[in-house]
């Protein structure tokens, strides 16, 4: 998420104008000295009262006490400040009225301070505030009146927090917010009425949580809520009914949800519905009218699912764009009525052919009715037998009543409703059979398997997601997921698990997510991984895996996220990612890597972000990263002991790089990077900058981005603490600046003789420094 610095400054509740320190020549002198008198002493008030473990910049009213180790709000921080930036502290909690003293804030950064619990109260007295991020803290919860006060804020930053659950009424006070994020938390419910009093949220964040079920009236009281983003959760069916509360909704994200199937029963009803989004689910089946009641729909993204067929779809008459790649479209004459409908509807749709063979890996709109044959022709038959082995799309799932008979196991708990069956935290010894055949979710976590059977879940060939996570298991035997033939989501962290064998994983072909965080990896199980065509993404985090080896992903061909962060990976030898060349997002921070592993990158042309950060690399060289420069839109090397930095460094990242993190390192000078044109983020904060005549480029550069970028000047003394983009008057005396100066100003003949260039300068120079004693 972007700072708080750089956030978009709103000045309508800025504290009333008042006269600054420094006066003006174009005035009498004896003016701005008298009203300088009753204020002056004030602003000197104002400077000497700042803390000493903080930066603060009276002039723009910012104060920045980042990463020192503070356990409570300082209480010297000048009353006058608009902007203050906490991060990286440990105050653990915010106690009522911490920011009372404190009352024209409009941006209060409170990331990574280890914040445990907000107190009821806790921000009273901060009317002007616009934006609060609480981000990446430990908060499981919310006190109801925790928010009171903010009745001005815009923005509200809770992503990566312990949340679980929300309490009607925890944002009513908040009548202005337009934003809210609770992205990267712990959710598995929303109730009734969980956003009332949010009346201009336009936006809400609700991805990577582990929601199942949302209540029918969970989003009543959103009338200006147009993006909603429910994205990476456990949704096991479409909440028609909550997400039809959202009349004005534009925009839908619920790709990476386990959903099996969805028709107009499924009661989704959005009139003003432009966008939709359900990619990489489970989706096996469509019904004709599932949309049918989202009449402006624009755009539908169905990519990465198990759909073989596709009705023509009734009702959204302005679709235009139906995007279908990654699913097993079978292209026989049961597929007419689509292409027709495509061609009819004037319909845009990118999926391809998986079978018969002869129409395999062909473009579904380069098709005509007439290329599709059926079952009876010989020809189709024939190629029937050849291509029987092509993935077909299952049956779907049987009704509720007939996984209902089956009993649930003593100690479970078993909901025919949502299809979802749990012993979590039981106490058993070995996993319980007896479920019912229609379970789609499993929830065994917190027991205790040392070891999981063969054929350990028999009867559930339904089941989507299974989670086995803190059991204690150190072994999977052959054949422990065999029939789980349409299981997307296996949950294996926080075990003991140090490998894996094809054997154990050969009953799930269709798995796309291997959880797999904080076991006793010393290496990748590459051997294990052929056993997973489908795998998507794949999360090795915090295990001790050193080194990446050419094979260790020779068989993940359709693997997009790869997460090996926290290991002790001293090498990424080349060759060893070159197989999986979907690859979109490559986390390796907080490793032992000391160079950028460039030939390792060689052919991974889809590769959109890479995590460097946390590793010791101290210095990167030229060309470091041009074997994905075509594709590369985000990098990160934060709090990586970056000491010096090549200037070609970033080269053939001109076109795409969108983001650059460098923060927390031990830059003094970087070269200027006026070719990264498409750049909307680079963080330089936290670097400690030398400000001479050598980071004069920089200055230059940065002065003409139209973007916070965090640098601040750390030597020579005298410039401590001022940014590198505005800091003037440091360079100033450098070489070279006088010239800049002179190509700025345009020359004028007025009869008179001239005055040169770099004269008229100087004495501009004079008048300017006269300027500042006054």
């Amino acid at each position: 998420m972007d700072s708080v610095e750089d956030s978009t400054p709103v000045d309508s509740h800025s504290p009333p104008a008042s006269p600054r320190p420094q006066s003006s020549t174009h005035v009498p002198l004896l003016l701005p000295l008298l009203l300088l008198l009753p204020l002056g002493p004030a602003w000197q008030i104002a400077a000497q009262r700042c803390p000493q473990t903080c930066i603060c910049d009276n002039s723009r009213l910012h104060v920045a006490c980042r990463h020192q180790n503070l356990t409570e709000v300082p209480n010297t921080i000048p009353e006058l400040t608009q902007r203050l930036d906490l991060q990286g502290n440990m105050l653990k909690v915010i106690p009522p009225a911490a920011f009372q003293a404190l009352p024209y804030l409009t941006h209060l950064d409170l990331r990574h301070c280890q914040v445990e619990l907000v107190a009821e109260g806790a921000f009273r007295g901060l009317g002007r505030l616009l934006l609060l991020n609480l981000g990446s803290n430990r908060l499981s919860s919310l006190p109801q009146e925790a928010l009171d006060g903010l009745g001005s804020l815009r923005r509200l930053e809770l992503e990566r927090n312990m949340l679980e659950e929300l309490r009607p009424g925890t944002f009513g006070a908040l009548g202005a917010l337009a934003t809210l994020n609770l992205a990267h938390n712990a959710l598995v419910y929303l109730p009734a009425m969980a956003f009332q009093g949010l009346l201009r949220a336009r936006w809400l964040q609700l991805s990577h949580n582990a929601l199942s079920v949302l209540a029918p009236e969970a989003l009543v009281g959103l009338p200006a809520l147009r993006r909603l983003s429910l994205n990476h959760n456990e949704l096991q069916a479409l909440p028609g009914a909550a997400l039809s509360q959202a009349h004005g909704l534009a925009r839908l994200e619920l790709g990476h949800n386990p959903l099996t199937y969805t028709g107009e029963e499924d009661g989704l009803a959005l009139p003003g519905l432009r966008e939709l989004t359900l990619d990489h689910g489970a989706l096996q089946a469509l019904g004709p009218r599932a949309f049918a009641h989202c009449p402006r729909l624009h755009t539908l993204d169905l990519r990465g699912n198990q759909l073989d067929t596709l009705p023509a779809l009734q009702g959204p008459g302005q679709l235009r764009r139906l995007r279908l790649q990654g699913n097993p479209l079978w292209c026989g004459c049961q597929a007419r009525p689509l292409l027709e409908w495509l061609a009819r509807a004037r319909v845009r749709s990118d999926g391809a052919c998986r079978g018969p063979r002869r129409l395999r890996g062909e473009a579904l709109d380069a098709l005509r009715p007439s290329d599709l044959r059926c079952p009876g022709d010989a020809a189709e038959e024939e190629e029937e037998e050849l291509a029987g082995t092509a993935p077909r799309a299952p049956p779907l799932v049987p009704r509720e009543e007939d996984g209902a008979a089956t009993p649930c196991p003593r100690a479970c708990v078993c909901a025919a409703e949502s299809r979802h069956s749990g012993c979590e935290g039981r106490g058993l010894q070995a996993v319980p059979r007896g479920f019912p055949n229609g379970t789609q979710l499993l929830d065994l976590r917190r027991n205790h398997f040392p070891s999981v059977p063969r054929a350990a879940f028999p009867g559930l060939g339904h089941l989507v997601s299974l989670h086995l996570q803190h059991c204690g298991i150190t072994e999977l035997e052959a054949g422990a997921l065999a029939g789980l033939g349409r299981l997307l989501y296996l949950y294996l962290s926080d075990n003991q698990l140090s490998g894996l064998s094809a054997a154990a994983l050969e009953g799930a072909p269709h798995l796309g997510y291997l959880y797999l965080e904080r076991n006793r990896f010393l290496q990748v199980p590459g051997a294990a991984l052929r056993a997973l065509p489908s795998l998507f993404s794949l999360h090795l985090q915090d295990n001790a895996v050193d080194h990446l080896a050419p094979g260790d992903l020779a068989g993940v061909r359709a693997l997009r996220w790869l997460y090996l962060s926290g290991n002790r990976i001293t090498q990424v030898s080349p060759g060893a990612l070159g197989t999986a060349r979907e690859l979109e997002k490559l986390y390796l921070d907080r490793n032992q890597l000391r160079e950028v592993p460039t030939r390792a990158l060689e052919g991974l042309p889809a590769l959109l972000e890479l995590q460097l950060s946390g590793n010791p690399l101290r210095a990167l060289q030229d060309g470091n990263f041009r074997p994905v420069g075509r594709s590369l839109q985000h990098l990160f090397l934060n709090s990586s002991d970056l000491e010096q930095i090549s200037p070609g460094a970033f080269s053939g990242l001109e076109l795409g790089l969108q983001s650059l993190h460098l923060q927390k390192n031990q830059l003094r000078a970087l070269p200027a990077l006026p070719n990264l044109r498409q750049l909307e983020l680079i963080d330089l904060s936290g670097n400690p900058f030398h400000c001479d005549c050598q980071l004069l480029p920089l200055h230059r550069w940065l002065a003409g981005l139209n973007l916070r970028v965090g640098a601040t000047c750390a030597t020579p003394p005298s410039a401590r603490g001022q940014r590198v983009k505005a800091a003037a008057a440091v360079f100033r005396t450098c070489p070279g600046w006088a010239a800049r100066k002179a190509r700025r100003t345009p020359t004028f003949r007025l009869g008179g003789r001239r005055t040169p260039i770099k004269r008229r300068q100087q004495e501009a120079d004079k008048v300017g420094k006269k300027r500042g004693r006054l």
